[in-house]
């Protein structure tokens, strides 16, 4: 494919005014401002951008064709023809000292368009997000495997990120991350940290965690658990003594126990289960749920392997680790999104709308709920409890 004007798609820098460049950055600089986690570019459309889990436009000046042609020219110099030819680019486009975006430029059907997702700099701890504490649980360990698993934009990287930190901050060991690209930068504290690319540091996640076996890790950090070589690897890479932690697109404990053993063929899957009783040692899941002062809270389910979660792995008796979590909650410090969703209810923090639409048993929660309203809870005004009784019965629904 060539774009029309530059049939071999070599870019001049001398002939580029960087116009286009800028009136971007000035969309960023807006968007990072308002607290937005994307922005959006697209070809013969108004620059929107997502803020508080909602895409809302952020002007009416349409961003035209040749307009993006440009932009991408002036964005990628020397790998436009490399957009050209491959359709789609992921990179990391530093805008400033403490602001770097991860960013997917891409053609469709109207010419190109652009994602760019906010990177902050700066690495929170597990303190300043506010995770619960059994969280720090997961960083003094030796060996196993640790899964953060969420929707897109849920918060998994930023998790992630905390969790290497804790160990760097306080451990002598060796840190590897293998990513698709590399978000969060660490640097050596007491740990010494090697971050791999995918693309640019090699080849795919297979290749790069085979190699790494053979470079002398104690915590290995996959970006995604993408395919089943992947899986496999991981799961050898945790059996064999390595502390490993990636991240899954799954909903909760359940369903990530799920997908990974129906990644693998059947005849497969009941050495999977057996492999993955034994080395699985937490699932974090997460969700992002908009509050009462319209920014939004994270949700977080966490599993704590136990002796009964390791039997219910094992026997497949997926379905009843949902009830072996809440059970756990004052043990081993586990907790179900519903116990987290209530937990957050009552801080105020959020409507009982809100607390419904997220639940996983939002039937459950309610009578939750209103158990708490008919003693009279401290924190909770006559309208909040109004508005859990009267939550309609056609309102509830189970998320799947």
């Amino acid at each position: 494919m060539a774009i029309a004007g530059n049939q071999n798609n070599e870019v001049d820098v001398k002939n580029l005014t960087f116009e286009a460049l800028k009136k971007v950055r000035a969309y960023l600089k807006r968007m990072v401002e308002t607290g937005g986690s994307d922005l959006h570019l697209k070809a013969n459309a108004v620059v929107r951008a997502r803020i508080n889990g909602e895409i809302v436009p952020l002007g009416s000046d349409v961003f035209t064709k040749s307009e993006a042609i440009t932009f991408a020219k002036e964005l990628l110099r020397s790998r436009f023809n490399e957009l050209v030819e491959k359709k789609e680019l992921d990179f990391i486009y530093p805008f400033d000292e403490k602001t770097r975006f991860r960013v997917n430029i891409f053609f469709q059907m109207d010419g190109i368009s652009a994602v760019f997702r906010v990177i902050p700099v700066e690495i929170l701890s597990i303190s300043d997000l506010n995770l619960p504490d059994v969280i720090r649980k997961f960083t003094e360990m030796e060996r196993g495997l640790i899964l953060v698993t969420g929707v897109t934009g849920s918060g998994k990287s930023t998790t992630l990120a905390a969790l290497i930190n804790e160990i760097n901050m306080k451990k002598r060991k060796h840190i590897l991350t293998i990513e698709d690209p590399i978000e969060f930068v660490h640097k050596d504290r007491k740990c010494i940290v090697n971050q791999r690319a995918i693309g640019q540091d090699s080849k795919n996640f297979a290749n790069a965690l085979r190699a790494a076996l053979r470079e002398d890790p104690d915590i290995i950090l996959v970006g995604e658990m993408r395919d089943i070589e992947t899986i496999d690897i991981a799961l050898h890479a945790a059996d064999s003594g390595h502390l490993v932690f990636s991240t899954l697109h799954t909903l909760d404990a359940k369903e990530t126990i799920n997908r990974i053993v129906s990644t693998f063929p059947t005849e497969e899957q009941n050495r999977v289960r057996l492999s993955l009783s034994s080395i699985l040692q937490g699932v974090i899941s997460q969700r992002l749920i908009p509050t009462i002062d319209h920014k939004r809270v994270a949700a977080l389910e966490v599993m704590v392997k136990t002796p009964r979660i390791e039997q219910l792995i094992l026997e497949k008796r997926d379905t009843e680790i949902r009830d072996a979590i809440e059970e756990g909650k004052e043990i081993y410090g586990s907790q179900s999104f519903d116990q987290a969703i209530l937990d957050i209810w009552k801080e105020g923090t959020i409507s009982a709308k809100e607390a419904f639409l997220y639940a996983t048993s939002p039937a459950d929660l309610k009578l939750r709920m209103e158990g708490l309203a008919s003693v009279g809870s401290s924190n909770k005004d006559k309208k909040e409890q109004s508005d859990v009784q009267q939550f309609g019965e056609d309102e509830i629904f189970e998320i799947k």
